[in-house]
């Protein structure tokens, strides 16, 4: 970290690796966020994650099971705080309410208070975090 506060991410090894290891370590990063804010609202709502999974999803940013199984995209961890969290607390609330009724709405507002605030985020600025990625 700079004496500025500004973050600093060191790759060690060969450039043509620099890539994946950056993506791994996003992933790390968004998973251990991701569990952590899921557990919190798990606990709050009374239900239970039984498997969160991290992956490369193009066309949706999280889901659900019925079975208790989350599953987020890696480039939650690009998007401002604010936004994971919501995310999570939207998976979360699918263990409550397995569709998007109004009750379904009303539990993920009651957990999440900048819910709104996030869904506007993802509707301005989500398709940028599409730009990112490792070329396989």
């Amino acid at each position: 970290m700079r004496d500025s506060g500004e973050r600093i991410l060191c790759v060690a090894g060969g450039v043509e690796h620099a890539d994946r290891r950056v993506h791994d370590f996003l992933k790390r990063e968004a998973r251990h966020d991701l569990q952590r804010s899921a557990e919190a609202y798990a606990a709050e709502l009374g239900v239970r994650v039984k498997r969160l999974s991290i992956r490369d999803q193009s066309s949706r940013w999280g889901s659900c099971t019925s079975a208790g199984s989350l599953s987020f995209s890696w480039r939650l961890i690009l998007a401002p705080p604010f936004v994971l969290d919501y995310l999570a607390a939207h998976e979360v609330a699918h263990l409550v309410e397995m569709n998007h009724s109004a009750r379904f709405w009303r539990v993920c507002g009651k957990v999440c208070p900048s819910m709104e605030r996030a869904k506007k985020w993802l509707d301005t600025c989500g398709n940028d975090l599409h730009r990112y990625g490792v070329e396989d």
